[in-house]
């Protein structure tokens, strides 16, 4: 297996979901999960010490699916900006590795305030 980049955006306020194969090393093909465990963390930059934990499953784990997400109740916290994640896979031997990173775009909605009257005033 190899490590790849894949970003994601999350809008605040929203209920955020997005679904990743994990991706054999010589690209080939998917890598089997039987028997693996998964968890991610998005943190403002690697060394921060807050963190969020991402809710992740294997959702099909034959075809290499898992499932990232966050409630909105969670992403309603988050301040607009860039930050970063990972997903780390652990193997039935306990050995641990990361599979996916990337940055995460964290979007706050434009229409998410809306004048009294409806103008641009």
């Amino acid at each position: 297996m190899t490590v790849y980049a894949k970003n994601l955006t999350i809008n605040a306020g929203e209920d955020f979901k997005e679904d990743i194969s994990i991706l054999s090393a010589d690209g080939s093909g998917v890598v089997n999960l039987t028997g693996f465990s998964v968890q991610s963390q998005m943190r403002k930059n690697a060394s921060h010490y807050q963190f969020v934990d991402l809710t992740v499953a294997i959702t099909n784990a034959a075809q290499g699916a898992v499932n990232i997400s966050l409630a909105s109740t969670i992403t309603e916290k988050f301040r607009p900006g860039r930050y970063v994640y990972d997903l780390i896979l652990t193997r039935p031997s306990g050995f641990k590795f990361v599979a996916v990173e990337g940055s995460v775009l964290v979007r706050s909605g434009i229409s998410t305030h809306t004048h009294l009257y409806g103008g641009l005033t």
